[in-house]
């Protein structure tokens, strides 16, 4: 059996289970809050950090290994492909949205709206919101340049950079705020990456607490 610890509020998870869906794997979640980690979760990471895999006694901890082990070892579906040169596109713009997005853009709206409220019962900084949805811009044109160059962010094919950015997005899509109608391609793209039956569950998702946006499952938004 094949056990990931989760929490639908980290886009890391978000990303695993996109990435095993689309390799039409059968899994369960066992919910885990980040702003209070039980003792099981050190047991099984001394980090503390999810998500964290379970197969069959083997356990996998943190993003990084857990996409590349699902890489491996389920290669009939592929999500890093093509040349050298290709593959290493690829893992460069999964390092982009794991870390440089996730620093400049999640941390800055998610971690104020969301875990402060839950871990400290604290009111989020509108100025660092403020500098989140600055910096989602340039992401958001970002996306736009990259697909003007291929029909999916890493490739003209969906790849795990793909994943790993709407991973990110839709966590922030569901707290509401997404500019998406000042970036056409950038939404038409999104539509598709959530329109995919791996994306199903990612939309039922719900947050203890706060209503997503009314938007958030439409396919056709």
């Amino acid at each position: 059996m094949v056990l990931l610890v989760h929490h639908p509020i980290s886009p890391f998870a978000r990303k695993i289970r996109l990435q095993m869906s689309e390799k039409k794997m059968l899994f369960v979640l066992r919910e885990e809050e980040p702003w209070k980690i039980s003792e099981d979760v050190y047991k099984l990471n001394p980090a503390g950090e999810l998500p964290i895999l379970l197969n069959d006694g083997i356990v996998i901890c943190g993003n990084y290994a857990i996409s590349e082990y699902l890489e491996e070892t389920r290669n009939d579906v592929s999500l890093i492909f093509g040349t050298v040169e290709q593959k290493a596109e690829i893992r460069r713009l999964v390092d982009w949205f794991d870390n440089k997005f996730y620093r400049e853009v999640y941390r800055n709206l998610v971690y104020e709206k969301v875990h402060k409220r839950f871990a400290a019962g604290m009111a989020p900084d509108s100025k660092i919101i403020k500098i989140g949805l600055n910096n989602l811009n340039y992401h958001l044109e970002y996306i736009e340049w990259l697909l003007e160059q291929r029909q999916y962010l890493g490739a003209d094919t969906i790849s795990l950079a793909d994943l790993s950015a709407a991973a990110q997005l839709s966590v922030i899509d569901y707290l509401g705020g997404i500019p998406w109608e000042e970036f056409r391609n950038a939404k038409i793209w999104y539509s598709k990456i959530k329109s995919r039956p791996s994306f199903k569950d990612i939309l039922k998702d719900n947050i203890r607490g706060i209503l997503p946006t009314k938007h958030y499952a439409n396919l056709d938004f």
